[in-house]
C-alpha cells in the first residue's frame, strides 16, 4: 500500500487471530504493519508475525520491483513484529541488520546464535553513512549494525533518527524518525486492535476506542516512560505516525499525541461513571442497575454499566482509566471479592491506576467484607479519593441498602460538572 512516492506499507492483516497476545479479544483482527522505504539506498522497517512470513516477503518483493534492500530496522522485538527476521535475512543475505544493543540480545534469544551453514559466509561489511560510535560487527552470517539513542542512518534523500523508547512497552523498543517525509516509525506506539484491510483512508473516531483499549491493556503500566517518548516527539515534525498496528496517521495528529500525553499522565479523559459489577444470582447487578438509573434520574448521562464476569474485561479497564469516578460493586466471596472483580482490580492496579474518585458496594448475607477488601487492594494506587457514601446490600436491595444507594448517588453528581 502506497504511503507516500517513496514510503510503502508491505505488512499484513490476521483475520485468525481471537486473542492478542494471548488474552485481548480482537473481533477486527490485527494487522502487522511493516514499512518499505524507498531511496538510494532501502531500508525495511520490521518484519512480521512468522505465520504471514511468505506473504510479507512476497510483499516486500512485489514493492522492490527488482532492486535489493540494504537495511532491515528492528524497533521492537516482540514475535509480532520480529518473527520473521530469519526469513528475511535468509532471502536477502547482503542487507544489514538495524538495531540497537538490547535487540540484537533478544535476536539471539529468539533465532539462537544467528549462524547458518546453507550460505557462503560474507566476508566484507559494507561503508557506512551514518552518525554512531561505529559499532558494526557480523554474527555468522548476519550483517550487524548496532545504533545508539539519536544516532542517523541515511538513506541518500532521507535521513533516518533511531530514537530509543525502553518500554513502550518493552526494553529495547526504539523509533525512527524520517527527516524528508516527516514520518515516526512509531513500533507499538500509537497503535490499535483490528486489522487494515487495505483500507487507504482512517477516521479518528473509529481510531480512538480500539487504540485506547489497546494502550490501557498493553502499554497502560509504562505511563512514565510514554511521556519521556512524547518529549522527544515534540522536538520533530511529525506529519503522519507509522504504527505497527493499526492505520497510518495523516491527520489529528496533535489529538492523538493530546490523547497520549492525557494517558500516560493517568488524567481521566471524560467526566463520567463506571458501574463495574459481578453478581453471582442478580441481587448485587439489581444494586448496580438502581445505583444507574438514580444517577441518569439526576441528569449524569455518561454512565456505563459493566458486567466483570461477562462483558469484556478489558474494555472494562479502559473504561475504568477514560472516566474520573469508578463504583465497584461485588459480593462478598469466601470472606473475600467475587473472582471477576479481584482480576479486575488487580488489573487496574498493574496498570498504575490512579487520580479517580472510587465508591463501594458490597453484598453479603451474613459477615459482608468486600468493600475492606476492594478499598486494601487499591491501598497502593496514588490519589485516588473514596466517596464517603458506601452501599451494603444485605443479600437483597432492602429499603436501607435503597437509601444508601440514593446517598451515593447523590454524593457522585455533586462531583460531576453541571
Amino acid at each position: 500500500m502506497n504511503i507516500t512516492d517513496a514510503i510503502f506499507n508491505v505488512g499484513v492483516n490476521d483475520h485468525d487471530i481471537d486473542l492478542f497476545e494471548g488474552q485481548y479479544l480482537v473481533p477486527e483482527g490485527m494487522s502487522y504493519n511493516s514499512y518499505l522505504l524507498l531511496d538510494e539506498k532501502i531500508a525495511v522497517m520490521d518484519t512480521v508475525d512468522i505465520r504471514f512470513a511468505e506473504e510479507w516477503l512476497k510483499n516486500v518483493e512485489a514493492t522492490l520491483n527488482g532492486r535489493q534492500p540494504d537495511y532491515l530496522v528492528i524497533q521492537h522485538m516482540e514475535p509480532d513484529h520480529a518473527g520473521s527476521i530469519a526469513h528475511f535475512v535468509n532471502a536477502y543475505p547482503h542487507a544489514t541488520v538495524v538495531a540497537n544493543r538490547k535487540a540484537f540480545s533478544m535476536i539471539e534469544q529468539f533465532f539462537g546464535p544467528l549462524e547458518t551453514t546453507s550460505r557462503t559466509e560474507i566476508a566484507a561489511t559494507p561503508d557506512f553513512d551514518i552518525t554512531c560510535d561505529g559499532t558494526c560487527a557480523l554474527v555468522a552470517n548476519l550483517r550487524r549494525l548496532v545504533v545508539n539513542d539519536g544516532d542517523t542512518l541515511s538513506l541518500g534523500g532521507r535521513t533516518l533518527t533511531f530514537l530509543f523508547a525502553p518500554m513502550v512497552h518493552w526494553p529495547e523498543v526504539m523509533v525512527t524518525y524520517d527527516d524528508l517525509d516527516k514520518a515516526l516509525f512509531s513500533a507499538d506506539a500509537f497503535g490499535k486492535f483490528g486489522a487494515n484491510d487495505e483500507k487507504h483512508e482512517w477516521h479518528f473516531d473509529d481510531w480512538l476506542p480500539e487504540a485506547r483499549r489497546y494502550y490501557v491493556g498493553i502499554v497502560g503500566k509504562f505511563g512514565a516512560q510514554v511521556q519521556s517518548l512524547l518529549k522527544a516527539a515534540a522536538k520533530l515534525d511529525i506529519q503522519m505516525i507509522c504504527s505497527t498496528h493499526g492505520p497510518i496517521l495523516t491527520e489529528n495528529i496533535e489529538r492523538v499525541l493530546a490523547l497520549y500525553d492525557t494517558w500516560s499522565s493517568y488524567r481521566p479523559e471524560t467526566n463520567g461513571i463506571l458501574i463495574a459489577y459481578a453478581s453471582m444470582y442478580g441481587n448485587t447487578k439489581q444494586a448496580a442497575l438502581l445505583l444507574e438509573s438514580k444517577l441518569k434520574s439526576l441528569g449524569l448521562m455518561e454512565v456505563i454499566v459493566t458486567d466483570l464476569a461477562r462483558d469484556d474485561i478489558y474494555q472494562a479497564v479502559a473504561d475504568a482509566f477514560r472516566h474520573d469516578k469508578l463504583v465497584l460493586a461485588t459480593p462478598t466471596y469466601n470472606a473475600d471479592v467475587f473472582p471477576a472483580m479481584r482480576e479486575f482490580i488487580t488489573h487496574l492496579t498493574q496498570r498504575n491506576f490512579q487520580n479517580r474518585t472510587i465508591a463501594l458496594m458490597e453484598n453479603g448475607s451474613w459477615a459482608p467484607t468486600a468493600n475492606n477488601v476492594m478499598r486494601d487492594m487499591l491501598k497502593e494506587c496514588k490519589n485516588l479519593t473514596f466517596a464517603k457514601q458506601h452501599v451494603t446490600v444485605h443479600s437483597t436491595p432492602n429499603n436501607t441498602a435503597k437509601e444508601e444507594i440514593c446517598l451515593l448517588a447523590e454524593e457522585l453528581a455533586s462531583l460531576s460538572p453541571a
